[in-house]
């Protein structure tokens, strides 16, 4: 197969994959689902570290429902390479907080040892907004 084609099967790929993936979700079909009663789990991929005055690790988020359904944080950016969905991870601590924030969470607090997970969810109440 000519190289050029090979490149175009690869996108299309990527794109089917895109509609098969049910379990993954963009920015603002994460919001949605967290305010209709999902809960924000943010999970600690890598232990976290402080270089100078700022907390480094990878964290990832999932909105999961009452019945246990699961939805991964996805970026929505295009990438050259045609792969066109990856996985949004948090760097820092203050990317993390800044998104918990938009999100709507007034009280954040996140894991910092690799496998350990934190769940927020949503409600009217402030001293409601997260719990562990």
């Amino acid at each position: 197969m000519p190289r050029c084609a090979q490149r175009m099967k690869e996108r299309a790929m990527a794109m089917d994959l895109a509609k098969e993936a049910p379990n993954v979700v963009t920015e603002a079909g994460f919001k949605d689902l967290i305010e209709s009663g999902y809960h924000v789990e943010v999970v600690c991929m890598e232990d976290a570290y402080r270089k100078n005055s700022v907390w480094h690790g990878l964290w990832v988020l999932r909105a999961v429902s009452e019945e246990g359904i699961e939805k991964q944080l996805v970026t929505a950016r295009a990438r050259t390479s045609g792969d066109s969905i990856q996985i949004r991870k948090f760097k820092t601590v203050t990317g993390l907080v800044s998104f918990l924030i938009d999100l709507g969470f007034s009280v954040v607090a996140f894991p910092v040892y690799q496998g350990q997970r934190w769940t927020y969810t949503l409600s009217q109440s402030e001293d409601d907004t997260s719990e562990s």
